[in-house]
């Protein structure tokens, strides 16, 4: 079998690449809507893998495992997971009118 070896130019790189969305904004195609969605449930997934997690590192802790590091760190966790419950809660209608 013979190597064959081909030359890469700038030509090359430059066939499917469209340039006149950068040059003139107006040929632009319209950018998607936002889909809509619901925080509340995504920061409960969150906050109950960090359960989880804590209860694991809880547990190693125990058995007296030297984890307590990562243990303080499920907690942060879970404190930033309830922090944005609250934002979610009070912030609720703004980000529901751009996925209208």
């Amino acid at each position: 079998m013979r190597w064959v070896s081909t030359k890469v130019t700038p030509a090359y790189y430059g066939k499917g690449m469209k340039f006149a969305a950068i040059v003139n904004p107006e040929k632009r195609r319209n950018s998607p809507q936002p889909v809509r969605v619901d925080l509340r449930k995504v920061f409960y997934i969150g906050i109950g893998l960090w359960l989880v997690a804590a209860a694991v590192f809880g547990v190693f802790v125990m058995l007296g495992f030297r984890v307590l590091g990562y243990l303080h760190i499920c907690f942060a966790g879970i404190a930033i997971g309830v922090l944005l419950l609250i934002w979610e809660f009070f912030d609720r209608s703004s980000y529901r009118k751009l996925g209208a």
